[in-house]
């Protein structure tokens, strides 16, 4: 079957977890209201694409790339993002549901997660480095041998990071969440 190429296409309102999406390129296409539960997006490359209030639930991404992509007000549940095609990726984050994803081993420099829930997700051996989580909640989020070098958390709650098992040389963080460094300790903080 020849892959196919898209150009600036709007997809709108479509259930992608029925009809399934076509294998290819898309570049710069935006994803508005689709339903991608349960697809297989595997080897598919997407280039400065957007998916706004989407459900991307279950997917399946092997070799998957997203390159310069923004996930907007989405859900994203059970994603393996640590199976995508790891040649150049990036992506941001911004107002979406991120819970059990796993990010494992990938090298995510730079990258910005705004204004969302990351619940247990998995971020062990990834290379964050002068990322940004502003504003999110990252309850249950493992953080283990996890360059956080740079990284911003000032603004962020809910998260539980060893200093002992991370590299945080040069991390902000608030006072109100100086708590989540110090868990593995089990000490009481009053505030």
């Amino acid at each position: 079957m020849e892959r196919i190429f898209r150009e600036s296409v709007l997809f709108e309102n479509q259930k992608f977890r029925i009809s399934g999406l076509d294998k290819g390129d898309y570049e710069t296409c935006t994803f508005r209201a689709c339903d991608f539960s349960d697809c297989d997006l595997s080897a598919i490359q997407f280039l400065g694409c957007e998916f706004r209030d989407c459900n991307l639930s279950l997917v399946r991404l092997g070799l998957t790339s997203f390159r310069e992509v923004k996930f907007i007000n989405s859900k994203l549940l059970g994603l393996h993002f640590d199976d995508c095609n790891s040649l150049m990726i990036s992506f941001e984050i911004e107002n979406c549901s991120l819970d059990l994803c796993s990010f494992g081993r990938m090298k995510l420099k730079k990258t910005l997660f705004k204004n969302s829930k990351i619940s247990e997700a998995d971020f062990t051996d990834t290379d964050l480095t002068r990322s940004i989580f502003m504003n999110c909640d990252l309850q249950r989020t493992i953080f283990k041998n996890t360059n956080l070098e740079g990284v911003d958390f000032s603004t962020s709650f809910n998260y539980s990071i060893d200093p002992d098992s991370n590299r945080i040389k040069k991390a902000r963080f608030s006072m109100q969440g100086l708590a989540g460094l110090l868990d593995k300790y089990d000490i009481e903080i009053d505030r």
